[in-house]
């Protein structure tokens, strides 16, 4: 058996719904208000060993930016299986002031890089918070 990612190691899972993602949309609200963010970039959450991974990007009106968006990098890694299921680790952390459209462009180089088929999905806030 080799050491790369076989069949089942990569599961179709929906980018934004979840445990993990609820757990990080959670943590993403205690550092920015739900109202000020004005896309979420969504990546394909990776299920292996027991584990899933999640990454989300995080664009925000960012009122002393001169018309530049902040830009958070929020990731979890949950415990899917096992007697530790549902345990979280969950991290947000500021990137970047940048424009919108520099934002788009580097999380299409971002797919590109990783050689993941499918880029980064944009929501809006409504993905993750109501109202």
């Amino acid at each position: 058996m080799g050491a790369g990612a076989g069949p089942g190691d990569r599961p179709s899972l929906e980018p934004g719904r979840g445990p993990g993602w609820a757990k990080l949309a959670e943590a993403v609200a205690l550092r920015v208000p739900p109202a000020a963010i004005e896309t979420i970039y969504l990546f394909r959450p990776w299920k292996r060993e027991g584990r899933e991974w999640g990454t989300a990007v995080v664009a925000c009106r960012a009122p002393d930016g001169g018309g530049r968006l902040r830009v958070y990098t929020a990731r979890y890694m949950l415990v899917v299986r096992g007697k530790e299921r549902g345990q979280a680790r969950i991290e947000v952390e500021e990137t970047a002031l940048s424009p919108a459209e520099v934002i788009a462009r580097v999380m299409q180089a971002a797919a590109d890089r990783t050689g993941d088929p499918d880029p980064p999905v944009a929501v809006g806030p409504a993905a993750w918070y109501e109202g």
